[in-house]
């Protein structure tokens, strides 16, 4: 795989997940992710690397969000339902935060620069 290839492909893995977020409501995000890391991970390191830390911030995202949940509702009980209304907005930020983090490695990809996102643990590599 050439370079350039490589880069675009690991702008890909970074912009379809955004793209598949915004589509189905931030549920799908890892599927674009997924399908580039496993159709051209053994084509390079780079493209690899990109697409190993899309789906990292997809793994990510997804706990944020089951951290989130489970304060909602330990908030929502304590203060007797004030916190279910109160803390909603929380579930707006993981997917936030994500796709800021996709558009970053989207275009770091694109211009050919190594990137591991910040708040990410590796957990694909």
């Amino acid at each position: 795989m050439s370079p350039q290839d490589e880069r675009t492909w690991g702008a890909v893995s970074h912009a379809g997940a955004v793209v598949a977020m915004v589509c189905s409501a931030g549920f799908l995000g890892f599927l674009a992710s997924i399908v580039v890391f496993v159709m051209y991970k053994d084509r390079g390191p780079f493209v690899r690397s990109h697409a190993a830390n899309s789906i990292n911030v997809q793994i990510s995202m997804f706990i944020w969000l089951v951290v989130a949940a489970v304060l909602y509702v330990i908030l929502g009980v304590i203060t007797i339902g004030i916190g279910f209304v109160v803390f909603w907005p929380v579930f707006f930020v993981p997917p936030v935060v994500a796709g800021i983090l996709h558009v970053v490695g989207a275009v770091k990809a694109y211009n050919g620069e190594w990137w591991n996102p910040p708040l990410t643990p590796q957990l694909v590599r």
